[in-house]
């Protein structure tokens, strides 16, 4: 069993632990340089043309699938 140094040298770091990354992690240099990071990761830079087809395609596909269910709603009216 530990003595009481071992026991304030472990509550020093638990307390200053989650306090230093706490301030590591909200300097302002740090936090842009990761948001920015991060951001262009998960959002890439999206390019016009491929955004308009994939948008055009999309349209396509939901009008064939708005068509179908039509013809299945007007099919099962007319019986």
């Amino acid at each position: 069993m530990g003595n009481w140094q071992l026991e304030v040298a472990k509550m020093v770091l638990y307390m200053a632990f989650p306090v230093g990354m706490f301030h590591y992690f909200n300097q302002p240099e740090v936090y842009e340089t990761w948001v920015t990071k991060t951001k262009r990761e998960i959002y890439p830079m999206v390019n016009k043309e491929e955004d308009e087809a994939l948008r055009r395609k999309i349209r396509e596909i939901r009008e064939r699938q708005d068509a179908k269910a039509f013809e299945v709603l007007e099919s099962s009216l007319n019986k």
